[in-house]
């Protein structure tokens, strides 16, 4: 026979205390900093021009790329408008129509210097022979009568870092065509990384042109800034 059993009174259970949470003080945000932390000088890794012309071989660096060796560092070019690319093409034309056949007139191609493994490219650097002679290597200081940058947009790092880099490889003469103050600076006498003569020429002077200090031509700034 089954024996009942009673049913037991349910047991009341207090509520559980909810658990203290403990929480960090405010701590008021620091804002963002705009340069990287690796963007020093140590950081960064220079290539030498070997390296520079290895990328350009492997395909690493393009034709699209719009970039230059500036002391180690691979640089993107200043933009350029029409007043900076006409100016190329008149005083493209006038030096043409004066430079000996013993020189050539290379336009916005490679010059290679090896102090401070620089590879720039300026608008206009004037060669001892012909484009021949530069098949298999570019230009040194050495070839160079004179070097060329016409500058709106480039003209600080024309006339600084620029100006710097082709004195301490002693090209030996460098003209900035400053279209900002409209005038033409020429620098000459590189010395101690630094050119020791600058001659400004403006509207109406005549600059002469001289290759290993001979006088080829004088030109008019008035045909070059017009």
């Amino acid at each position: 026979m089954a024996t009942a059993i009673a049913p037991q009174p349910s047991s009341t259970l207090a509520p559980a205390t909810p658990a203290t949470v403990p929480t960090a003080p405010s701590v008021p945000v620091q804002p963002i900093s705009r340069s990287a932390t690796y963007d020093t000088v140590d950081s960064l890794r220079l290539f030498s021009i070997a390296d520079y012309d290895a990328m350009i071989q492997a395909g690493i660096l393009g034709k699209s790329d719009k970039v230059e060796l500036l002391e180690g560092k691979v640089v993107l070019k200043m933009a350029r408008d029409p007043e900076h690319d006409g100016t190329i093409q008149i005083l493209q034309d006038l030096l043409y129509s004066v430079i000996p056949k013993s020189w050539t007139i290379r336009t916005q191609l490679a010059f290679a210097l090896s102090v401070g493994e620089s590879q720039p490219e300026p608008d206009f650097a004037i060669v001892r022979g012909s484009g021949r002679d530069y098949r298999t290597r570019h230009p040194h200081p050495a070839d160079v009568g004179l070097v060329i940058e016409v500058s709106n947009s480039s003209l600080k790092r024309d006339t600084s870092d620029k100006a710097r880099i082709y004195s301490t490889n002693d090209a030996v003469e460098y003209w900035v065509v400053n279209l900002i103050d409209r005038r033409i600076e020429v620098y000459t006498k590189p010395s101690g990384g630094a050119y020791t003569s600058l001659k400004s020429y403006a509207s109406g002077d005549d600059i002469p042109l001289t290759l290993d200090n001979v006088l080829i031509a004088t030109l008019s700034v008035s045909d070059i800034l017009l």
